[in-house]
């Protein structure tokens, strides 16, 4: 093991942390993985995994992460919350503490950074707009830190927390979704997300850039598409009704889970910020640049990847 090359990860417990793990250790990657310490928790013992205890918040954790490493993978993120500190704290400030203590290293790291696609709008809502500062802070931390923003559009797969409970519905007949226009949108497999940073650590380049990339569907997709996608794959060809959401309501709902979230102490995932995300008319992206300078192809589209997470065979996979 002590041959193979070492790198540090930051948010290897999540849903595309863990998928993160599989291809990169498959890559014969050491992987040095952060993980927050708490009562009875023991991380998995994994081949080519060394697990290190500690948090974004801990300088001298984050240097042992990061010593002797030829690259760091910041995948750890804040998705849930109220206000700007709720998402700042980890998309932000760990971001820049991350950074900076690859900044410390006498051989510096090369230094990749998953961001989000909702960076694009930062005045959205407090997750995106802490995802611009997380990008900014990164930038902004060494002169000559060889680092890159990867901004994956809605990931999903098996795992997943956001998208894999309204493909549920789908698959039971029904998608609850916002009422209004027509919304496009891009979408990435969580093997091809971890597929791509594989690819740009084997790759050595696209340093100072910034790059958006999907699951090649040209144009992206809109509701009625993923709806017929999911009734041919999770239904056997049979239609998927579509339940129409005021955005009034959602916005009612949203103001609600605000101040439940304030009396209770929890972290919502449906804000009013949330709700400008899920409404905005475009969040459509293109990877052709990615794939120009990294060499990298997605494999999976939405029905591949669809059925991949539902343990569905489908005859009509995509490229």
């Amino acid at each position: 093991m002590s041959n193979h090359p070492k790198l540090a990860l930051t948010g290897a417990t999540g849903f595309v942390g863990t998928t993160l793990l599989t291809h990169l250790t498959a890559a014969g990657w050491h992987v040095r993985a952060l993980y927050r310490p708490r009562k009875g928790r023991v991380p998995p013992n994994l081949p080519g995994v060394e697990w290190l205890p500690g948090d974004l918040e801990d300088d001298a954790a984050l240097d042992a992460l990061v010593a002797d490493t030829r690259a760091i993978i910041h995948c750890a993120g804040a998705v849930r919350g109220v206000s700007r500190a709720d998402f700042d704290r980890i998309n932000e400030h760990g971001a820049r503490r991350v950074a900076q203590a690859a900044a410390r290293q006498k051989e510096m790291p090369r230094f990749l950074l998953i961001s989000s696609l909702a960076a694009r709008v930062p005045e959205l809502s407090h997750y995106a707009a802490s995802k611009w500062r997380g990008e900014c802070a990164v930038k902004a931390a060494a002169e000559n830190l060889r680092w890159t923003v990867l901004r994956p559009p809605a990931v999903f797969g098996p795992g997943d927390r956001e998208m894999l409970p309204l493909f549920l519905s789908m698959a039971r007949g029904f998608a609850p979704l916002p009422a209004g226009g027509r919304r496009c949108f891009s979408l990435i497999y969580v093997e091809d997300l971890a597929a791509a940073v594989v690819k740009w650590l084997a790759a050595d380049t696209g340093y100072g850039e910034t790059f958006e990339l999907d699951d090649g569907c040209p144009g992206g997709y809109d509701w009625e598409s993923v709806l017929d996608i999911a009734g041919r794959v999770l239904r056997d060809g049979a239609p998927v009704r579509r339940l129409p959401i005021p955005v009034a309501m959602l916005n009612f709902a949203a103001l609600l889970n605000v101040w439940g979230a304030r009396l209770f102490g929890y972290a919502p995932m449906l804000t009013p910020g949330k709700v400008r995300e899920i409404t905005h008319p475009d969040w459509v992206c293109n990877g052709e640049n990615f794939t120009r300078v990294i060499g990298w192809h997605p494999e999976f589209r939405l029905e591949r990847g669809l059925a991949r997470t539902f343990g569905k065979n489908t005859k009509n996979t995509e490229k």
